[in-house]
């Protein structure tokens, strides 16, 4: 299938194609027509499947077609739910690249930064609006937000959301959106909690499954090493001396690890910084571009980054420790092997785990 089979607009369609998008991925191709038919959607899809333009192409297409944007002007007309800030950031960009031939603005909103410039943000007027939930309920409370022409809610990572504590927020979030509108659902698993709480918010949905559950990308070659725990920072400095190409990923359970590994590193003169939840948004945002800008070799983090960040060139991803669960290994070697590129991921595995 091409992107030209889908009907979208041409304005979308040139966005697209200088992007160096043909061919729209599985799920783009299966959910993108269901939200031109202005049904519910549930989507299951693994990681660096193309998620993001499975809804918001349609969704800027829609605003396209119904000319809300010049009728009405900035009222916002879309709500994308995300669990973190890091992706909420990262799907805001995404609408912008796609609508960069269009008049359609877009703005993201979250916590651990300053309140004051968001509400000026919404002042403004913007059509469609990427949040985290406790910081569009704050907006909401002090006036700033106002739901009433939103015609699509999105909620995605809703696994992550649920396990961040989120649900409520989201509950409460749907009930003062009108009633009338289209809701996507979006999880790479479905717990049962998850599935629960798409029944509650979901009308006669439409579902789309493309990933078997807890699956990784095959472009993902693993590679476990079993390791003394004592002997891991040397096998670590080994992997990064003599198999490392590009930029890399280490993952580690701990914010205190996280620190200790990249002093380590630092001490071993490689270019590295860390991310993790004790971190302001601040120094994350500047690690991130770093990090996707090449002027950073390696990122030390807590699974606070495994999920859903696009580091399009990522070759590599060590586990220093193994996650807690499966889920969370899945979507930490997620970061390599996207868009059917190759990836590797090593892990290293001490006896305790």
């Amino acid at each position: 299938m091409h992107f030209l089979e889908l009907q979208l607009h041409n304005n979308l369609l040139k966005a697209i194609s200088e992007l160096g998008y043909t061919e729209p991925t599985l799920i783009q191709e299966k959910v993108i027509p269901l939200v031109l038919e202005g049904k519910d959607v549930i989507g299951s899809a693994q990681t660096g499947t193309g998620k993001t333009a499975a809804f918001a192409l349609p969704i800027l297409q829609g605003l396209l077609e119904s000319g809300h944007v010049v009728k009405r002007g900035k009222k916002i007309a879309a709500i994308v739910l995300s669990p973190t800030r890091e992706l909420a950031v990262q799907i805001d960009e995404a609408f912008k690249s796609y609508a960069k031939h269009t008049n359609i603005t877009s703005a993201v909103v979250y916590g651990g930064m300053s309140i004051e410039p968001q509400k000026d943000i919404l002042k403004k007027g913007v059509d469609v609006l990427v949040a985290t939930p406790g910081r569009l309920l704050d907006l909401y409370k002090q006036e700033c937000f106002d739901p009433t022409f939103i015609e699509t809610l999105v909620i995605d990572e809703a696994d992550m959301m649920m396990d961040m504590g989120f649900i409520d927020d989201v509950q409460k979030i749907e009930k003062i959106c009108p009633e009338e509108k289209q809701t996507l659902f979006f999880s790479a698993t479905m717990p049962q909690k998850v599935v629960g709480l798409s029944n509650m918010i979901l009308k006669s949905p439409e579902s789309v499954d493309v990933s078997p559950r807890s699956s990784v990308a095959k472009s993902v070659e693993q590679l476990l090493y079993y390791v003394p725990k004592a002997k891991k920072m040397e096998l670590c400095l080994h992997i990064l001396r003599n198999t490392v190409k590009g930029n890399i990923i280490i993952f580690r359970r701990t914010k205190f690890g996280v620190e200790k590994l990249e002093k380590s590193l630092l001490k071993n003169g490689y270019q590295v910084a860390s991310i993790h939840g004790d971190k302001s948004q601040g120094a994350r945002d500047r690690v991130l571009s770093d990090f996707k800008a090449g002027r950073l070799r390696a990122l030390v983090a807590t699974d606070v980054a495994a999920r859903g960040l696009d580091i399009p060139s990522l070759e590599q991803v060590i586990n220093f420790e193994l996650p807690y669960n499966a889920e969370d290994y899945v979507h930490r070697i997620g970061r390599t092997g996207r868009a059917g590129k190759a990836g590797l991921a090593i892990s290293l595995v001490s006896a305790k785990e």
